[in-house]
């Protein structure tokens, strides 16, 4: 595959009829793709839903800028000699392990809907995009990828989840995991935060920007949570809805919990959700206390 005028080895037949039929890729016309022609491409590359099972020749296109190979059936994708990949979509396939620490020039990175037990991103530093839910991780470093504003890792393993160096981040969705705590603190530009159905028993928000949010905080089915840290707590209680019956807010939930310990919390006042004072049941109460914390409840009657 180094000599001119060699032809590439692509031994899928649903992946080279694609090539060769592309004219921008096989500019001589003939029924093979040559070294020369794969190695000038430096355009992107799409083979989404070709059925395809083995993408070997894809090696010889080392001035790709873009791979979208979804909802084929690749099991395995060496992409290691295509360092000018920018953006690299593989999602829906059947993909158990994932390479790309090669890839130094990766922006954005979506591999969801695989069975990828580990994914090494600490050498895709400029990684804005990472998009790797609905897999088998039980682990991840994101501490390198300091300009990521995208994070999507639901659906999958995670334990733990160390976000403090993810300042520019403005979405994260690290719903249905397995992980006991979580802080955004550091996470100043966030508009959107989905952490439902994990193990949560700390959950830390107070980012100084929870008004960005609006109402785009969801919470629920963290049940081992109670008390979330919030910038204001009756702004939350107001805006932020999508939480379990026993979840309230506070500016300071370890100081909210010894109060609640030692002190008998005097009720000043029972709001609805409009802040207009009502006593009326079937629907959800504010409960404001002299303390500082506000309590949302349901009373049935």
């Amino acid at each position: 595959m180094i000599g001119f005028g060699q032809n590439v080895n692509i031994p899928d037949a649903n992946f080279k009829a694609y090539l060769v039929g592309e004219t921008l890729i096989n500019t001589n016309g003939d029924t093979e793709i040559q070294v020369s022609e794969a190695s000038v491409f430096g355009g992107t590359l799409n083979v989404n839903n070709q059925s395809i099972s083995d993408l070997t020749g894809i090696e010889a296109f080392t001035a790709l800028i873009a791979l979208s190979c979804d909802s084929n059936q690749l099991t395995a994708l060496d992409i290691t000699q295509n360092t000018a990949l920018i953006n690299l979509s593989c999602n829906d396939n059947d993909l158990n392990t994932l390479d790309i620490t090669q890839n130094t020039a990766l922006t954005q990175l979506q591999c969801y809907g695989n069975s990828i037990s580990s994914l090494d991103v600490s050498q895709n530093t400029a990684l804005t995009e990472l998009a790797c839910w609905e897999n088998e991780l039980t682990s991840l470093d994101v501490s390198q990828n300091t300009a990521l504003t995208q994070f999507l890792c639901h659906y999958n393993q995670l334990t733990s989840l160390d976000v403090s160096q993810n300042t520019a981040l403005t979405l994260i969705k690290c719903d249905y995991n397995q992980l006991t705590s979580l802080d955004l603190s550091n996470n100043t530009a966030l508009t959107l935060i989905r952490c439902g159905y994990n193990q949560l028993t700390s959950l830390d928000v107070r980012n100084g920007n929870n008004t960005l949010l609006d109402t785009n905080f969801i919470c629920s089915g963290n049940p081992n949570l109670s008390c979330i840290n919030v910038d204001d707590s009756t702004w939350s209680t107001s805006n932020w809805t999508d939480i379990d019956p026993q979840h309230y807010f506070s500016t300071n939930c370890s100081t909210t919990n010894i109060n609640e310990q030692t002190t008998n919390k005097e009720l000043l006042e029972v709001t609805d959700l409009l802040a207009r004072k009502t006593k009326q049941t079937n629907q959800p109460l504010l409960y404001f206390y002299d303390d500082g914390t506000v309590e949302k409840r349901i009373v049935i009657e």
